[in-house]
C-alpha cells in the first residue's frame, strides 16, 4: 500500500507543478507530496497551449497583484535554469479613447495615435475611430511555456515527489485524517488534497463530497499566421481594448488569437478554423500585417469562477480539501504566486502575508457559498 503522504495534489498543469516545485523547496524535500495527473503525459491541455504573455496590467485587481508578484519571482527564479523562464516583452492596448479609459490600469502610459503608429506602423492604416489611441504596458514579459513547466517539474521530482501520469482520480474516501483516493491504478493516501483540475475541477471537488463553485470553462484559440513582412524582433504584443483580438511577433510570423470565450464542457478543447480564418479578416483590414495563411492552430479552455477571479483555499465545508481552480486566462501570469497562496494554506493554514488582506478575501473558496457575501 502507497504510503500516507502530507499532500496530494490533482492536476499537473502549471497550476498543480507550480504547487509541488514550491512545497517541495519550503519543506526541503518532496517525499511527502504525490501529484496525480489524469493524462498521460503533464501539461497536455491549457498549460500546453499558452499565449505566453505575462501582463501585469491584464485582469482584475487580485490578479493584478499576484501577477506581479509572480513576474518578479519568474524574472529572478531559484536555483537559476538553464535558460530563462521570463524577460521583458511590451504590450499595447489599442482602441477607441473611451474604450481605453474603461479597459486600461493604472500605470500603462497613454500614446497618441501617432505614437502608437510609431511603436506599431502596421496600424497606420486603421480606421481612426477604432484604434484611436493606445495604452502601453512597459511590465509585461514573454515566458518559455514549456521551460516553465519543464523547470517546475525537474524541481518537484528532484526533490522526491512523485509524479504521477495516467492516473485519473475515481473515486475518493476520508478515513479519520486520512483520503483514501483511487488514481488509475494507484491506490494514494494523503492528509490533505489539493483539486487543481482546471476544467475538470468541480468534478473531481465533488468526489470528495464538494459542492461545485460553479467554474465555467471558456473556449479560446490562438494560431500561427504567415505575414507578408515580419515585426521587428522588439514589436510589442498588440491587444485590442474590446478584447476581439491580439497578435504578437512569433518569428517570422505572429500568433494571433480572437480572444474569443465560448462556453464548453470539459474537454481536449479543438480549434474552430472558421473563427480564425475570420480574424485574419478582420486584421488584415485594421493592420497592414498581411496575414495570409494559418501555419498552425489550437484551442484552450479558460476556467473562470463566476467573479473572475481565481479561488484558493481550503474547502469551508470538507476537512483535508484544498481548492486551486478558476485561473481563467491567467494561469501562467499568476502560477508562482497562486502556489504561494497554496502552499502556505497547506502548511500555515492561511494564504500568508505576502498580498494585501483584499486579495487573500478574494481567493477565498468560502465567498462562493451559500450565506456569504459574494455567495
Amino acid at each position: 500500500m502507497d504510503p500516507v503522504r502530507d499532500v496530494l495534489i490533482i492536476g499537473g498543469g502549471i497550476a498543480g507543478l507550480s504547487l509541488a516545485s514550491e512545497l517541495a523547496a519550503r519543506r526541503g524535500s518532496g517525499a511527502g507530496i504525490v501529484l496525480a495527473e489524469a493524462e498521460p503525459q503533464l501539461s497536455l491541455h491549457t498549460s500546453g497551449r499558452s499565449a505566453e504573455q505575462l501582463i501585469p496590467s491584464y485582469g482584475p485587481a487580485p490578479v493584478r497583484e499576484l501577477t506581479g508578484a509572480t513576474v518578479a519571482r519568474l524574472l529572478d527564479p531559484r536555483p537559476a535554469p538553464s535558460r530563462p523562464l521570463a524577460w521583458p516583452s511590451r504590450m499595447v492596448l489599442v482602441g477607441s479613447e473611451a474604450r481605453l479609459r474603461a479597459e486600461a490600469a493604472p500605470g500603462m502610459r497613454a500614446l497618441s495615435r501617432a505614437e502608437l503608429v510609431e511603436l506599431c506602423p502596421e496600424l497606420a492604416c486603421s480606421p481612426a475611430d477604432a484604434v484611436e489611441a493606445g495604452r502601453l504596458d512597459d511590465t509585461s514579459v514573454r515566458t518559455d511555456a514549456a521551460a516553465l513547466v519543464a523547470w517546475h517539474r525537474d524541481r518537484a521530482a528532484t526533490a522526491g515527489a512523485r509524479l504521477l501520469t495516467g492516473a485519473p482520480v475515481t473515486a475518493a474516501e476520508r478515513d479519520g485524517d486520512v483520503w483514501h483516493v483511487a488514481a488509475g491504478v494507484h491506490r494514494l493516501r494523503a492528509r490533505q488534497v489539493v483539486v487543481a483540475a482546471g476544467a475538470w475541477a468541480d468534478e473531481v471537488a465533488a468526489l470528495f463530497g464538494a459542492a461545485p463553485l460553479g467554474l465555467r470553462p471558456l473556449r479560446r484559440t490562438a494560431a500561427l499566421v504567415r505575414l507578408a513582412k515580419p515585426l521587428a524582433p522588439d514589436h510589442p504584443m498588440v491587444v485590442a481594448a474590446d478584447r476581439g483580438w491580439y497578435y504578437r511577433r512569433a518569428g517570422d510570423g505572429a500568433l494571433v488569437s480572437p480572444s474569443e470565450a465560448v462556453p464548453s464542457a470539459p474537454c481536449d478543447a479543438q480549434p474552430v478554423l472558421e473563427d480564425v480564418e475570420d480574424l485574419l479578416a478582420r486584421l488584415n483590414t485594421v493592420t497592414s500585417l498581411g496575414a495570409t495563411g494559418i501555419e498552425r492552430a489550437w484551442t484552450g479552455l479558460r476556467t473562470e469562477t463566476p467573479d473572475g477571479v481565481p479561488a484558493c483555499g481550503p474547502d469551508p465545508a470538507v476537512p483535508g480539501l484544498v481548492w486551486l481552480a478558476g485561473q481563467s486566462g491567467y494561469g501562467f501570469q499568476t502560477s508562482a504566486a497562486m502556489a504561494d497562496a497554496a502552499a502556505d494554506v497547506l502548511l500555515d493554514g492561511t494564504v500568508g502575508s505576502w498580498c494585501s488582506p483584499e486579495t487573500a478575501a478574494a481567493l477565498d473558496p468560502g465567498r462562493f457559498r451559500a450565506g456569504s457575501g459574494a455567495a
